[in-house]
């Protein structure tokens, strides 16, 4: 009679457990997409300056929302910097103030970053276009959200 139970008992438990949904961390964690894009502008050699941004969305979505932007100079010692964002058909306008670029150990370049990692900042529609500027220099670097 023991024999019976044991299977009749087990059973019970399995068969909720494989019947119920199977909602984990990873698979929300597969509703967004990341991305990173980068661009150099000027003259060749070296990145003058330099633009990287992280973003993310949901599938199916237009919206974009920045984590991240990275800025860096070639060939100076220091510099001031900030990102520029143009929503499609819109204006120019200001996403941070200026902030000081800082020269990593042995480096020939500068850099800085706003945001952090994450499913964090501010949301933009798809098109959007992010920018990096120098203080003093006319070129932009700009990359693109798709």
């Amino acid at each position: 009679m023991h024999r019976l139970i044991i299977p009749a008992a087990l059973a019970a438990v399995l068969v909720p457990l494989a019947a119920a949904p199977a909602v984990s961390a990873p698979t929300a964690a597969r509703a967004y997409v990341d991305k990173r894009v980068r661009d150099c502008a000027g003259k060749r050699p070296g990145c003058r300056p330099g633009a990287v941004a992280h973003y993310w969305y949901k599938r199916g979505s237009s919206a974009r929302g920045v984590g991240w932007v990275y800025a860096s100079r070639e060939g100076v010692r220091s510099g001031t910097a900030r990102w520029l964002v143009k929503k499609p058909g819109g204006t120019w306008k200001a996403a941070s103030g200026w902030k000081r670029a800082a020269r990593p150990t042995n480096g020939t370049f500068v850099q800085t970053s706003w945001g952090r990692d994450g499913h964090t900042g501010p949301v933009y529609p798809r098109g959007t276009q992010v920018c990096v500027q120098f203080k003093g220099l006319p070129t932009k670097g700009c990359v693109s959200l798709k």
